[in-house]
Order: structure tokens, then sequence, then C-alpha cells
């Protein structure tokens, strides 16, 4: 079955940074877009990153363009996140996700796509 495990969460203080990874296992996922999306308490689930199934294309949100980069390794079927200059509004849980259509550009986000169980990043400020 189809899997995928976040790891690289934690506390940090603001202007710090972490590294996201997400393990895929159970099949492939190098033809599938991947991102990450994350939920604050109180507040709905939201994209941070999305890559392309071929790794051309990137998606960012505003709130995280040019501080946070998306990257995969289809030979180890990963996808990490770079987070820099963290502030305290990405206090969040940060989800994995896989797109359901083969080649896709990015991740829908939605209820048919693959997620992880998540993995909490705390900013302190």
């Amino acid at each position: 079955q189809a899997q995928l495990v976040e790891s690289g969460g934690g506390l940090v203080q603001a202007g710090g940074s972490l590294r996201l990874s997400c393990a895929a296992s159970g099949r492939t996922f190098r033809y599938y877009a991947m991102g990450w999306f994350r939920s604050a308490p109180g507040k709905e689930r939201e994209f941070v990153a999305s890559l392309s199934w071929d790794g051309v294309s990137t998606r960012y949100s505003d709130s995280v363009k040019g501080r946070f980069t998306i990257s995969r390794d289809n030979a180890k079927n990963t996808v990490t996140l770079q987070m820099n200059s963290l502030k305290s509004e990405d206090t969040a849980v940060y989800y994995c996700a896989a797109d359901r259509a083969l080649y896709s550009d990015y991740v829908r986000g939605d209820e048919s796509d693959i997620w992880g169980q998540g993995t909490q990043v705390t900013v302190s400020s």
C-alpha cells in the first residue's frame, strides 16, 4: 500500500531553519507531483509548496515564497522541504502529499490524493 511518512519537524526559534523530509513507500512516486501542505490550530489546511512529477515546475504560496524550497530525489523516493527564515506564523502540522494523477504538474490537495500523517513544526518568537 502506498504510504508517505514525514520527518524533520521540531521546535526552532524564529529566524531559524528546518528541513522536512517525506519518504514514500509501497510504490514509486516518481511520476506524480509531490507537495507540502500545513494546518495550523483553528485554521484550514493550506497549500505550501508543490513540485511537478519531472521536477521542472514548482509552486509556492505567497507566504513562504523566497524562504522555502521544495525538492525531490526520485532515486530515493523522497521529497524535502527546506524552510529558512522561519516565522511564528509558520507554526503548523506539515503534511506531505502526492497527487493522484500521473504526470501531474502540481498537487491538487484534495482527499483523493495520498497524504502522510504530518509532522509538527513549532516556531518560537
